[in-house]
């Protein structure tokens, strides 16, 4: 069995998203360090995530851009239960995650272009710079605060809802 350290991990992850393979926001554009915390925006959007014990609504902010997905939750010390954040992607495809400069502990859910979760990433560790895939292509990532998804049921097939996704 072949060890590979979570560097060479990351430099493969970063090198199939320059190519095109994979869309990663830890290999977009580095975000500056330094730069000021930012709460979560005025523009908050419902999302409504359905599941086993019923419908359940969340405000989140929506990173659309390479930029907005490359930074993230990154520096933020809270998170609301209710709140959290949808990265929506251009297409379906393979993405990888990480924590880094993300002081909350996060629930990432990967879904797919018609709303059907697809896998869920429990607990997230705050600051860790290892890799979290999505196990396939997926279209967005609904970023809850850690606890989120068993609070609510949430299982892969349940439905998110968000103008984001087709109908």
């Amino acid at each position: 069995m072949v060890k590979i350290s979570a560097s060479l991990v990351l430099r493969l992850a970063a090198s199939l998203a320059i190519i095109g393979l994979i869309s990663s926001p830890l290999a977009s554009p580095a975000v500056a360090e330094e730069q000021a915390p930012q709460a979560l925006q005025a523009q908050l959007e419902r999302l409504e995530i359905v599941t086993a014990t019923g419908a359940h609504a969340f405000d989140v902010e929506v990173a659309r851009t390479d930029r907005e997905r490359a930074r993230g939750l990154m520096f933020r010390r809270s998170l609301p239960q209710d709140q959290g954040m949808l990265f929506l992607f251009e297409s379906e495809r393979p993405i990888a995650m990480w924590m880094k400069n993300t002081y909350v502990s996060l629930d990432m859910v990967f879904v797919s272009r018609n709303g059907r979760v697809t896998s869920i990433a429990h607990g997230a560790v705050p600051l860790s710079e290892t890799v979290i895939p999505s196990g396939g292509p997926v279209y967005a990532v609904v970023e809850l605060a850690g606890g989120a998804a068993d609070a609510i049921g949430l299982s892969v097939g349940d439905r998110v809802r968000h103008p984001g996704f087709e109908r």
